[in-house]
């Protein structure tokens, strides 16, 4: 059943093709024979009740340098077309909220991917807080004195954005440092959103998990180990990616949390896992299929595109 497929990504040009999730998400699309037509978050409109984009028809390549050919750029009607993909990254700004608004006017007729009602309601700091007894110790607040607090009790600490991404931002604090009044001067200066701050889990040298779920299943796993000297893992920043298997405990997260994953419509996440415990879920903009792709040899976007395809036929 080919279908007529819209990606609402951000720039094409720049992107990583060894790396990137949306261009294996499209190139599997299209083997599949799948039409493709692409637009970044700033062509996208509401006009007289109608949801629209104003983009490329597009073909990808595995060439570096030559990975992808734009057709005339044209606008669409996007309730015309069977399936979108919600897929720029964060910031989990207004402008990304305003895009989840107008996206889901057409859902689920056209089957956007990700839910956008529930990605603009689970955004990954946030969803995690219906799992207490998965999670470390965590605070999310604005209020100075009520971090300190929280620091004096756990000591070491991780203090971060509640809606940053890519490990910007993200800050150790040990019972030793003395920085945590001057970051909160800083971030303040920034906006006006809380802080989100961790119980520090020493387990994270050995590294940080990331566990892909293709419709509230778990189909896979890779390590991010951090960099020498630094206590963020994301790939971003220098971490490096190796073959990992899931534990029990990674099992029993995933079980606690895919029947909520298939109810609100999140049919691609990241999450990740520290030692034993669940610290985000990702449903923005998961990364790590083709890693994950390469160590075990698995077509994970072939598993996503079978839950879609399968979604579609049975409307």
């Amino acid at each position: 059943m080919a279908l007529k497929v819209a990606i609402q990504m951000d720039p094409i040009d720049p992107i990583n093709i060894d790396a990137d999730s949306t261009f294996r998400i499209a190139e599997e699309a299209q083997s599949r024979g799948h039409e493709l037509f692409y637009y970044t978050p700033d062509k996208l409109s509401y006009r007289e009740g109608e949801i629209y984009a104003r983009g490329w028809p597009l073909t990808v390549r595995r060439e570096k340098g030559n990975h992808f050919t734009l057709g005339a750029e044209t606008e669409v009607n996007l309730a015309d077309w069977d399936v979108v993909w919600l897929r720029q990254d964060p910031p989990f700004d207004m402008g990304y909220i305003t895009t989840t608004h107008m996206l889901e006017r057409i859902h689920p007729h056209t089957l956007v991917v990700n839910d956008p009602f529930w990605v603009r309601n689970c955004p990954e700091k946030l969803l995690v807080l219906n799992f207490p007894d998965l999670t470390p110790p965590t605070l999310i607040a604005r209020d100075l004195a009520t971090i300190k607090e929280f620091k004096a009790r756990h000591g070491d600490i991780i203090l971060k954005p509640l809606y940053g991404n890519g490990g910007a931002g993200v800050f150790r604090l040990d019972p030793n440092d003395r920085n945590l009044a001057s970051l909160h001067e800083l971030f303040s200066g920034i906006n006006r959103e809380p802080l989100i701050a961790q119980k520090f889990l020493p387990a994270v040298s050995k590294g940080d998990k990331r566990i892909i779920l293709v419709n509230g299943e778990p189909v896979g796993a890779i390590n991010r180990v951090p960099a020498e000297g630094e206590t963020r893992s994301n790939m971003h920043v220098g971490g490096r990616p190796e073959k990992v298997g899931l534990t029990d405990r990674d099992r029993e997260i995933c079980a606690a949390i895919g029947p909520l994953l298939r109810e609100y419509g999140q049919i691609f996440v990241g999450i990740d896992v520290i030692g034993d415990w669940l610290t985000e879920i990702n449903v923005t903009s998961p990364t790590g299929i083709q890693e994950l792709e390469r160590f075990d040899g698995t077509n994970i976007a072939g598993k996503i595109w079978d839950v879609i395809e399968d979604k579609r036929a049975n409307r």
